[in-house]
């Protein structure tokens, strides 16, 4: 199954913003690992958030949607507030940040936020992105509503900003599940 997932991960998708297009070729594999998770997971529950992430990678929302919402965790809602970032529905999307207070992965997201900043050349409006010690994810969610239907640049950099938060989150959520 570790085989399984490493095909999945291995189209390095850049999702849209949006809901993006179902990467149904996907599909059927992702059902394979669902399947036989629960057999080889330690803790159901991040294993269910992988699963929830992976859904959500391949743009698959309402398989993800039907995971993280009935997954009373942290990680669960963050997959969960990712999602309705993504549908868009921002104020969702912010309602189900607020119960993230504190992850641990929004350290290092934020240096990679600057990082991808600093590389796209500090599109307007995200300059904050520079000065930020830790991740907030409320003002992330209000920089991908200018950039979706603003400068191209800006666009690019929080689809950059937001694959990394994928992969931190997913790596953070597969360390506990096996």
């Amino acid at each position: 199954m570790i085989d399984d997932i490493q095909a999945l991960l291995a189209d390095d998708r850049l999702n849209d913003l949006g809901q993006g297009v179902p990467n149904l070729s996907a599909k059927a594999k992702l059902q394979a690992v669902a399947s036989q998770m629960p057999a080889i997971a330690k803790h159901h529950d991040f294993a269910a958030a992988c699963m929830a992430g992976l859904w959500l990678l391949h743009d698959l929302h309402d398989e993800s949607h039907a995971i993280s919402q009935d997954l009373d965790t942290v990680e669960g809602s963050y997959w969960h507030a990712i999602l309705h970032r993504r549908e868009p529905d921002y104020w969702n999307a912010k309602y189900w940040f607020r119960r993230v207070p504190r992850h641990p992965i929004f350290t290092e997201l934020a240096k990679q936020a600057d990082a991808l900043t600093r590389e796209a050349g500090t599109p307007a409006g995200s300059e904050y992105l520079l000065m930020q010690k830790v991740w907030d994810p409320h003002r992330f969610v209000d920089l991908c509503e200018a950039a979706a239907c603003g400068p191209d640049a800006l666009s690019m950099l929080c689809r950059r900003i937001q694959q990394a938060e994928w992969r931190l989150l997913f790596m953070y959520c597969r360390e506990r599940a096996f």
